[in-house]
């Protein structure tokens, strides 16, 4: 959806076909963030306030340690994932993006598309360009020649919603012995909580035990939806782009799910994208796709070594001490921090690590 609205913005005729029909769902933590409301508005989506909840930044909660910090600047929204989506549709249509819902794409073939709409009923559609935006086991990767993996590593996500009052004015990150619990306010009455961990059996209501406090939260409160689970992939391709083929989002790589940018990238990606095909340089998506992942890979790689509970419990007391430090990491991760700004914010946590 998003390349199909960079596009459009650009002049160019797009045809988005999908097996499904909207509003599509999908496991997802369901926080955008600052940069990621930036970036969608650039495509030309706003989204109304009544659609989703504000939050004002993000709460690290270990244990008995907490602290949390604002945005450096804006806030960020919760919205349900298919309020998201059907806002987006309604905007693609309003651009004069055209779809074919409930039709299978079955394979490329140079220029051409090979459409499935029934089991009757076969078409073949020409196309300038071809973008894969079909998720984590994209195969349109996989037609394109571009399966080469540099690096992947995977970890499980279940969400659901609990129709309870959100309880504060930020995005809540529970660590665990084995797992992270999300806490995203969705509305004046939900909110979605998203389990992420390396073990595929846990599921929400055996994790939530190793969280008394949030359980409690929830334990009188209806569910919202049914647990939903998906994979949550880090992937490093050796291309993103070949010939007339380019890949997006989750199909083009991703970062742990634990980031929350995984949205935000997309976005970036698409707008990204569209102009490399008005200039018939894709070559330059790929250099720019890199650019792009670089800090959500690096903020990926610093919080799971979180995991890591001695040295998490040492870093949450040195955030608890100088929370002007979290303050700083926050500035960085939604990329309102310079590198040089970053580094120094490193020194200084490593300086206080030392010294606790």
């Amino acid at each position: 959806m998003a390349v199909a609205l960079a596009a459009r913005q650009r002049g160019m005729s797009v045809m988005v076909a999908d097996s499904l029909a909207p509003p599509i769902d999908k496991p997802c933590g369901e926080g955008l963030m600052p940069d990621g409301i930036v970036a969608l508005q650039r495509l030309g989506v706003h989204i109304p306030a009544i659609e989703g909840h504000r939050f004002r930044g993000i709460r690290f909660v270990s244990g008995d340690l907490s602290v949390e910090a604002r945005f450096p600047y804006g806030e960020a929204l919760g919205v349900r994932r298919t309020n998201l989506h059907r806002i987006m549709v309604e905007r693609a249509e309003m651009a004069g993006v055209q779809f074919l819902w409930r039709t299978v794409v079955t394979g490329i073939q140079g220029c051409r598309v090979l459409l499935n709409q029934s089991t009757s009923n076969r078409a073949t559609m020409s196309a300038r360009w071809i973008i894969g935006a079909d998720g984590a086991s994209s195969r349109v990767r996989r037609w394109g020649g571009l399966d080469e993996h540099r690096r992947k590593e995977q970890r499980y996500a279940f969400r659901r919603h609990y129709r309870v009052a959100p309880w504060s004015h930020f995005m809540e990150l529970h660590w665990g012995p084995h797992c992270q619990l999300y806490v995203t306010p969705v509305g004046s009455a939900e909110v979605c909580v998203a389990l992420i961990s390396k073990n595929p059996t846990l599921r929400l209501d055996h994790a939530l035990k190793a969280f008394p406090q949030l359980a409690d939260r929830l334990s009188n409160a209806q569910h919202g939806s049914v647990e939903r689970g998906a994979v949550s992939v880090t992937r490093k391709l050796t291309r993103v782009c070949a010939g007339n083929v380019a890949l997006v989002g989750d199909a083009s790589g991703g970062v742990d799910a634990i980031t929350g940018e995984g949205l935000c990238l997309a976005f970036r990606q698409a707008d990204l994208l569209a102009d490399c095909l008005v200039s018939s340089d894709v070559s330059a998506y790929q250099r720019g796709h890199r650019a792009l992942a670089r800090r959500p890979a690096l903020m990926a790689r610093l919080m799971l070594l979180l995991e890591s509970q001695r040295l998490r419990n040492r870093v949450m007391r040195a955030f608890v001490t100088k929370p002007e430090l979290f303050m700083d990491m926050l500035a960085t991760h939604v990329g309102a921090s310079s590198a040089l700004a970053s580094a120094a914010n490193g020194l200084a946590l490593g300086w206080v690590l030392m010294t606790i």
